[in-house]
């Protein structure tokens, strides 16, 4: 059986991801922004007699990088082995898309051509002439729609049978010709084109760690003059004209308005005036759906797990385990576990797939783009915005998220800031207190109210990441904010069957699966402070005493900040915690009653204040475990992972002692 290596690029947004997902059958993540894929994927596709691995790179808009998803697709195109490059293309833009064509023929002299998304084509009447393309470029040109699978199985096999063809004839201004022709005696000996490696030596001296055969002084006695004059607008602009040349040859725009309705759209989602609050309409609305429709679910499974627990606990005293077994793993673990999972798996079966809606849409790229001067205005990168939304699902998708930035100090800034946006776990916390305390339980708007509260808490959120982004950047991560690229692709119709899929599988399970990791653990720990005692008082006594000076100072109880403290491994674990210290039953319990739950806190002692703290505290804390060793792996230091469980904490505290003061004042 034939094999062959073949690599996969193109520009954000022309649908690379899809054709991957569609030729290899594996489901890689896709996502309708620019930069969201920064390591190879790859995967096998088997036609007729040939074996083919396809290598899905990043997207990308050139191979001279200025980022590390461009520097990761340049990387492989230009230094690594395969057979074939597949070149994917926009055909609702292909001029935009043929710089990199030309880019890579210039590389390798295998390169097939894929003008992906003519569906959108068809319906914006845009009409492209393959086959002349095919004539001007001198390599094969297949026209697909990767979604309806329209076109691939042409493209396999152009693939399969492709033959080398000459490298594309750029010509660049003419002292770059010259220096061309001067160094290439030197460079023929190499399996790379003689014009793309004189290109990288006008650069830098990068290339020399690629060629170490390269006879160095020689080849920098030679470059020294040129490279005082070279601009790296020269080469861009051949390319451009180059490409402006060829679109206008094959490319008929049927329809000269066919873009009026996303730039209507446009004036609107990114206006000054407009955009902010409409983005936070939007926020509000996935707020109000995720709290509407998530209390029946997640009472549903409370109550499934409650039979489950009955009928393991029959079982246990039928086979007469001792009493301390069923406490560790029943009272302590399951109970644990499932309360994790019951309070989780709703709220996140609806938000996740919402936010994978908006992103299908188009809508994320929008919201950096609203958000980009805000952060410009902090010196942090604009990017920051999109980890941001990552991290209302989960923080620790956040901070992997923040593998986009490409400046290592906008991507701390990204890493320690993302905890101030709560996530999925934090909801049910706050919106109990603020049913509890602000609006009623039984008040006929509370879904509404609470998704108001919640939008309110999460600005909060923001801005505290305006303030402290600004703050770092001006002390311990001094510097100025990256220019970076951000495309606005086009609004598309979300495929609404991969949303759920994707959605469910790719981030709900993934979440839900790490907080159980961490939960299990914690129960067992849990249940043992809680049921060991010495001097007939438990460890949960000993350490709740411990804390309630520095509690009361707060404006909370020493309770409140040992369920902070023990909820580490799970932030959805906080409030089982509180109700089981504050009842003292040895495990923790269900309290779905929320008017019952009130009536346990004001017997405690708490008040509006105590409310309010909480609420700040529950927004600003350390964060969870597992965002704390998704941190350590990010940054590859405990310091930097200190200083995101101390940051937040800081603030917290900082806050509740100032509103502290504000009541005992008025």
């Amino acid at each position: 059986m034939k094999h062959k290596k073949v690599a996969l690029i193109g520009n954000p947004n022309v649908g690379k991801s899809t054709v991957f997902n569609a030729l290899t059958g594996l489901h890689q993540h896709t996502g309708n922004w620019p930069g969201k894929t920064v390591e190879n994927a790859y995967g096998e596709c088997q036609f007729e007699d040939t074996l083919m691995t396809i290598y899905d790179l990043p997207g990308t808009y050139s191979l001279v990088s200025h980022s590390l998803e461009e520097q990761v697709a340049s990387d492989f195109i230009c230094f690594e082995q395969y057979d074939v490059a597949i070149v994917v293309c926009d055909a609702v833009c292909l001029e935009r898309s043929l710089n990199l064509v030309f880019q890579t023929m210039e590389i390798i002299p295998n390169v097939v051509v894929c003008v992906n998304l003519m569906d959108e084509a068809r319906k914006k009447k845009i009409h492209l002439d393959l086959k002349k393309l095919e004539e001007l470029l001198g390599v094969k040109v297949v026209g697909t729609s990767a979604r309806s699978g329209e076109g691939l199985e042409k493209l396999i096999h152009q693939v399969i049978s492709i033959e080398k063809h000459s490298f594309y004839p750029l010509i660049y201004p003419k002292y770059i010709e010259d220096f061309i022709t001067l160094v290439t005696p030197f460079l023929e000996e190499f399996h790379y084109n003689p014009r793309f490696l004189a290109l990288q030596l006008l650069r830098s001296d990068g290339i020399f760690s690629y060629l170490p055969d390269l006879k160095r002084d020689e080849i920098l006695s030679l470059v020294k003059l040129p490279r005082r004059i070279f601009r790296e607008d020269d080469v861009v602009g051949t390319l451009l004209e180059e490409s402006r040349k060829v679109s206008k040859k094959v490319v008929d725009f049927q329809d000269k308005n066919h873009d009026q309705s996303m730039r209507k759209w446009d004036k609107i989602l990114t206006n000054k005036i407009t955009g902010i609050p409409i983005m936070i309409v939007m926020l509000f609305g996935i707020l109000w759906l995720t709290i509407r429709f998530s209390n029946i679910p997640s009472s549903m499974l409370f109550d499934f797990f409650a039979f489950l627990e009955t009928k393991l606990t029959w079982l246990f005293q039928k086979c007469s385990f001792p009493w301390w077994i069923n406490g560790i793993l029943i009272e302590g673990v399951y109970r644990t576990l499932t309360w994790v999972i019951s309070v989780m798996l709703p709220p996140m079966a609806i938000f996740f797939p919402l936010f994978t809606l908006l992103e299908d849409l188009g809508v994320l790229p929008r919201i950096a783009f609203n958000l980009d001067r805000p952060f410009e205005k902090c010196l942090a990168c604009g990017k920051q915005s999109l980890t941001m939304c990552m991290g209302l699902g989960c923080n620790a998708v956040g901070v992997m998220g923040a593998r986009i930035i490409d400046s290592k100090r906008e991507r701390l800034l990204a890493i320690l800031t993302n905890s101030f946006m709560p996530c999925n776990g934090r909801f049910p916390a706050m919106i109990s207190m603020i049913s509890m305390f602000f609006i009623g339980v039984s008040s006929r708007y509370s879904s509404f109210i609470s998704s108001f509260f919640l939008t309110s808490i999460i600005l909060l959120g923001i801005m505290m990441t305006f303030l402290v982004s600004y703050l770092l950047s001006k002390t311990l991560l001094k510097g100025m904010p990256s220019s970076f690229t951000l495309e606005l692709p086009p609004y598309r119709r979300p495929q609404i069957g991969k949303v759920i899929v994707r959605s469910i599988f790719d981030r709900t399970l993934f979440v839900l699966g790490r907080a159980v990791s961490v939960a299990a653990p914690a129960g067992f720990l849990i249940w043992i402070v809680a049921n060991v005692s010495f001097g007939g008082t438990t460890i949960l006594s000993m350490m709740s005493n411990f804390l309630e000076p520095l509690g009361v100072f707060l404006g909370l109880d020493g309770m409140i900040l040992l369920a902070f403290f023990l909820g580490f491994p799970a932030n959805e674990i906080v409030l089982p915690i509180l109700m089981l210290g504050y009842l003292s039953l040895g495990s923790m319990v269900e309290v779905n009653d929320l008017v019952v739950m009130k009536g346990i806190l004001v017997d405690q002692g708490w008040t509006i204040l105590t409310a309010i703290n909480f609420i700040l505290l529950c927004l600003f804390h350390f964060p969870c475990s597992t965002t704390i060793l998704t941190i350590k792996k990010e940054t590859n230091s405990w310091k930097w992972a200190g200083l995101a469980f101390l940051l937040p904490t800081f603030i917290g505290f900082a806050l509740c002692i100032l509103v502290r003061c504000l009541f005992l004042l008025f």
